[in-house]
C-alpha cells in the first residue's frame, strides 16, 4: 500500500479517533524529548578539593584533571556551583636514591622515587561514596607523579559508571536519614590492634557524625592487650588481628561475636644504604632472616634475588614487634606455612620467642625504629610502610610470582583465599592461592558482645558495627586498605542481627 492510500484510509478515520491519535503522538514525542535530559543527569559534576601545594602533590592532582577532562561522565566543577560530590585528595612523594643510566659512567644517575596518592568522593553531606590509595606501578618511564594520577583517574571513572547518582531530593532524603536518631552522651570505648588503627580512627570520627552526642574512643594497644580488656569487660569492643578459635568466643562466662572488619597487608620494610625501593623476598629468605640464619645484607641467598643490585656488606638489625600483636601473628602464620623451620622453632602466635633481633612497640614503634636504624629490617601494616616513607618488599606467592602489596594484590589475596575455604570468620588468608595475590595479606577482627543490654550504649554499638560492615566499606582504600568480600560482609550483617 503506498503512502497516499494510508493517508487516504487515516482520513476516513473518526474525528475524534483523530484527535486521541495526535494527542497520543503529542505525548510520545514530549516523553521523547525528555529522555535526553536524563542521560545529561548521569554525569558526575565533582569538585576538586585538592589543598595540598607541594609541588608533587600539585602534579599528581594536574595529572587527574587532565585525565578527567577526556571523559564523558564526569565534569569538573565549581564548589560553589552545587556539585553531585566532592573528591578530596591528597599525594606524598620522596626520593628514596639514585640509579645508574650509564655502565660507562657512575655519574650518570637518575633519581628515584617512591610515594603514594588517595582520594575520597563524598556527597555533599560528607558521606563517602568510594575511596582509593594509589602506589607506582613502574610502568615504562612514565613519571611517578603521572602514574599515580592515571591510576586515580581510571579507578574514579570506573567507579562512577558504577554509582547510582541520585537526585538532588533523593540525597536530601538519604541526608536527613544518615543523620539518625541522637545515642545521647554516650561514649563507645575500644581498645586493640594497631594494624587497622589508622582506618578505624577515619571510621569512629565519620560514624560519630551520623550519631548525634556519640563518641567513639578507641587505644590503640596490640591485639593481646584489646582481648584482654574486651574479656575483663574495660572497653565495649576489642579488636585484633588474630581470629579467636569458636571454643573461646563461646566461653560460658563471656560470649562474644567476631567480624572481618577490613583485609590488610603485612609488608618486610627496610633501611639499607643503596638499596632499591623493592627488594625481592622469597618466603624462604624471610624465614632465614628472622631465625638469624641469614645475617648480612650481601649474602648470597638475598644476592641471588636481586642480582643486579649491589648489597651492602652490612649486618642485618632485625627488628619486631614486643608487645602481643596481629601483625605479629599474620606474620609468623605466614612464616609457619611456608617455612618447615619456622613452624617447628617457632610457630605462630601474638607473641613468639624471637631468637635475635631487637622489639618495638606497635606498628608505628617497629616504623619509626627502621627507619631510623640503618641497615634494618622490620614488618609493620602496609599503610605504616607509605607514612613513614620506608621502602618495602616484594615477596613470592605461592604462584611463584614476586608481588608487591597494593589494593589489587592484596584484594586478590582475599578474594582467593575466601573462595577457597568453608570456614567461618576466622579464615586466614596468607600464603593465598592466585597468581596476583599478596601472600602477606589478613583479615583484621572486632569483638563484641553476643548478648544485647538492651540499653542505649549497646544499640549505639549494634549501629556501629553494622555501618563499619556497610558504609565504612567505602572508606577503607583511603588508607590502602581492600574492603571485605561482598558474600562475606552480607554473612556478617546476618550474623550480626542474631545478637539476643
Amino acid at each position: 500500500m503506498n503512502r497516499f492510500a494510508e493517508w487516504s484510509q487515516f482520513a476516513q478515520k473518526p474525528l475524534w479517533l483523530v484527535c486521541w491519535l495526535c494527542l497520543a503522538c503529542l505525548i510520545a514525542g514530549k516523553q521523547s524529548a525528555a529522555q535526553k535530559p536524563e542521560q545529561v543527569s548521569n554525569i558526575l559534576r565533582i569538585a576538586i578539593d585538592w589543598p595540598e601545594s607541594a609541588r608533587a602533590s600539585s602534579a599528581v592532582r594536574d595529572r587527574v584533571l587532565q585525565k578527567l577532562s577526556s571523559t564523558e561522565t564526569i565534569q569538573v566543577i565549581d564548589n560553589s556551583a552545587r556539585p553531585d560530590a566532592i573528591l578530596h585528595g591528597s599525594a606524598t612523594i620522596w626520593r628514596t636514591g639514585y640509579v645508574s643510566t650509564s655502565p660507562r659512567s657512575q655519574a650518570a644517575k637518575e633519581a628515584t622515587y617512591q610515594g603514594y596518592a588517595s582520594v575520597e568522593l563524598s556527597d555533599q553531606s560528607g558521606q563517602a561514596l568510594w575511596s582509593y590509595l594509589a602506589t607506582p606501578r613502574r610502568s615504562g618511564w612514565k613519571r611517578i607523579s603521572d602514574d599515580l594520577g592515571d591510576q586515580l583517574a581510571t579507578a574514579l571513572i570506573a567507579a562512577v559508571q558504577q554509582l547510582n547518582v541520585a537526585s538532588k531530593s533523593t540525597r536530601a532524603a538519604n541526608s536527613d536519614e544518615r543523620r539518625g536518631t541522637s545515642a545521647g552522651d554516650q561514649t563507645l570505648k575500644g581498645a586493640g590492634a594497631t594494624f587497622p588503627a589508622p582506618i578505624y580512627r577515619k571510621w569512629f570520627e565519620s560514624f560519630e557524625q551520623t550519631q548525634p552526642g556519640l563518641k567513639v574512643n578507641y587505644d590503640a594497644v596490640g591485639s593481646q592487650e584489646g582481648l584482654r580488656q574486651i574479656r575483663a569487660e574495660l572497653v565495649d569492643f576489642g579488636a585484633s588481628d588474630m581470629p579467636l578459635p569458636d571454643e573461646q568466643l563461646q566461653n560460658p562466662h563471656q560470649q562474644l561475636l567476631q567480624f572481618a572488619t577490613v583485609v590488610g597487608a603485612v609488608v618486610p620494610i627496610y633501611n639499607v644504604k643503596g638499596a632499591p625501593d623493592s627488594l625481592n623476598f622469597t618466603p624462604e629468605v624471610l624465614a632465614g632472616i628472622y631465625l638469624g640464619k641469614i645475617q648480612f645484607w650481601n649474602a648470597p641467598e638475598i644476592r641471588a634475588l636481586n642480582k643486579h643490585v649491589r648489597l651492602p656488606a652490612d649486618k642485618i638489625v632485625l627488628v619486631h614487634r614486643s608487645d602481643g600483636s596481629g601483625t605479629t601473628y599474620a606474620w609468623t602464620d605466614y612464616l609457619s606455612k611456608v617455612s618447615e623451620s619456622w613452624r617447628n622453632a617457632i610457630g605462630a602466635e601474638t607473641t613468639v620467642s624471637w631468637p635475635v633481633g631487637v622489639g618495638a612497640e606497635g606498628n608505628s614503634g617497629v616504623a619509626d625504629t627502621v627507619a631510623k636504624t640503618p641497615s634494618s629490617i622490620g614488618y609493620v601494616e602496609f599503610i605504616y610502610a607509605l607514612q613513614h616513607e620506608l621502602s618495602f618488599g616484594a615477596v613470592r606467592n605461592a604462584s611463584g610470582e614476586y608481588v608487591k602489596a597494593d589494593l589489587d594484590s592484596v584484594t586478590a589475596a582475599a578474594k582467593g583465599a575466601v573462595a577457597e575455604s568453608g570456614k567461618g570468620f576466622q579464615t586466614s588468608i596468607t600464603n593465598a592461592n592466585g597468581k596476583y595475590a599478596y601472600p602477606i595479606a589478613t583479615f583484621t577482627w572486632i569483638l563484641i558482645p553476643a548478648i544485647e543490654k538492651q540499653s542505649r550504649k549497646d544499640h549505639a554499638l549494634h549501629d556501629l558495627a553494622r555501618w563499619m560492615l556497610t558504609s565504612g566499606q567505602k572508606q577503607c582504600q583511603l588508607f590502602g586498605y581492600a574492603p571485605l568480600p561482598a558474600d562475606l560482609a552480607a554473612r556478617e550483617l546476618q550474623a550480626l542481627d542474631t545478637r539476643k
